[in-house]
């Protein structure tokens, strides 16, 4: 069983920056082996695939949050991480950390089985 926590979350202008991270324990494996992203949820909307990242470092991304946002990975400390720059209203969202071992499209919420609680981030304009 696979456990994320994330943090970082909080309130913040147009404008500023926030750094997500997302901490992966409770296996025997390191996230060396994993396929993360990070996905968003605003009240009364579908969840969304925010950014992704494989087990060969490719990132993939919405085009929403190209150039803006910048997903990494440390295995060694097995945390994922999310550097949001340049943050809009529209980005107030709760943010969730997810993961698995095989996935086809990294910005599908589906092809992922780990997912953590969740960290709210809030612009303001």
């Amino acid at each position: 069983q696979v456990q994320l926590v994330e943090s970082g979350g909080g309130s913040v202008q147009a404008g500023g920056s926030l750094r997500l991270s997302c901490a992966a324990s409770g296996y025997s494996y390191s996230t060396y082996y994993m396929d993360m992203g990070w996905f968003r949820q605003a009240p009364g909307k579908e969840r969304e695939g925010v950014a992704a990242i494989d087990r060969d470092d490719r990132t993939t991304y919405a085009d929403s949050v190209k150039g803006r946002f910048t997903i990494s990975k440390d295995n060694a400390k097995n945390t994922l991480y999310l550097q949001m720059n340049k943050l809009k209203p529209e980005d107030t969202a709760m943010y969730y950390c997810a993961a698995d071992f095989r996935v086809v499209d990294g910005l599908t919420s589906s092809e992922y089985k780990y997912w953590g609680q969740g960290t709210q981030v809030t612009v303001s304009s």
